[in-house]
């Protein structure tokens, strides 16, 4: 397949329409990305180089601090636990969209999109509203109830920008789930009933495995999106609260120190890329795996 792409690109066969896409990636994306992950091999202060030598004493430096790792896992497990919340939350309303009729699927899809036409700092300031202290939603709600004494800490928390991360990016999850459940071979399933498997083992034998796809699609993008976030943790998490991505922008932005902010940053993308391809060799050793069992 390698050795087929190499000979179309020295050809030329279908390559020219995607020759303006490539040129302003390259322009506007790989060379600033590059210039700045370059920065964490170079001495800069203030914004001038004083050495242009390479160097890796901040690589060094950053991986033998306590605190980096300390930071990196509270990144790792916020992601994780705000991907799994989109997906404990997109796989039945994707599902309900699989099987309902027009109209219905008319509704769903529209309430998934919707939210994407607005951006996702007003959506991360609404929710400091619905999560604020006395005069927010949830505890101005749960005290006229009479159901507290006191407002319950929620902003500047954990579960705050977890929650926030998950309704922010719930729609890259149900919309790849939605591909995946509603273009799914039916007559499988109709098989497997029909050979007196229960409803309930058909699903997670059959439709479950059968959404794969899907859900490695959703879970890449949404733990993409929620490692590498700085709003989200900036607004709900308060001061205190420091992710990778916090760090970068801390790093460059406030102290000035862009050789530090540039190794971090280059740091926080390397690893999201490792996640993400393990996630994917999970979903194909997974889809492997459901391919063999339903033959």
């Amino acid at each position: 397949m390698i050795t087929d792409i190499w000979g179309r690109i020295r050809r030329g066969q279908g390559i020219w329409p995607a020759v303006p896409a490539f040129v302003f990636l390259l322009v506007f994306f790989v060379v600033p990305m590059g210039t700045l992950l370059s920065f964490g091999f170079l001495s800069i202060e203030r914004g001038n180089v004083d050495d242009a030598q390479f160097t890796l004493s901040y690589l060094t430096s950053t991986l033998q601090d306590d605190l980096f790792w300390w930071v990196w896992w509270k990144s790792f497990y916020i992601g994780v636990l705000a991907t799994a919340l989109c997906f404990v939350l997109a796989y039945p309303l994707a599902y309900l969209y699989a099987e309902s009729g027009r109209t219905l699927r008319l509704i769903i899809l529209t309430l998934t999109i919707s939210p994407l036409l607005t951006s996702a700092i007003v959506r991360t300031y609404a929710w400091l509203v619905i999560l604020g202290g006395r005069r927010g939603v949830v505890n101005a709600g749960l005290l006229e109830l009479g159901l507290i004494d006191r407002p319950i800490r929620m902003l500047n928390t954990d579960w705050a920008v977890i929650i926030g991360m998950a309704q922010v990016h719930l729609p890259f999850m149900v919309l790849p789930l939605i591909t995946a459940l509603a273009g799914r071979d039916r007559n499988i399933e109709a098989a497997s009933l029909g050979l007196g498997v229960g409803r309930l083992a058909t699903f997670f034998k059959v439709t479950v495995p059968l959404s794969i796809p899907g859900i490695v699609a959703g879970l890449t993008i949404v733990f993409a999106l929620s490692y590498t976030n700085f709003i989200i943790p900036q607004l709900l998490g308060g001061g205190g609260f420091t992710t990778l991505a916090v760090q970068v922008y801390e790093q460059i932005v406030v102290l000035l120190d862009w050789s530090k902010g540039a190794m971090l940053a280059l740091l926080l993308l390397s690893s999201c890329f490792v996640f993400v391809l393990l996630i994917g060799l999970a979903g194909n050793r997974a889809m492997r795996w459901s391919e063999k069992e339903t033959t």
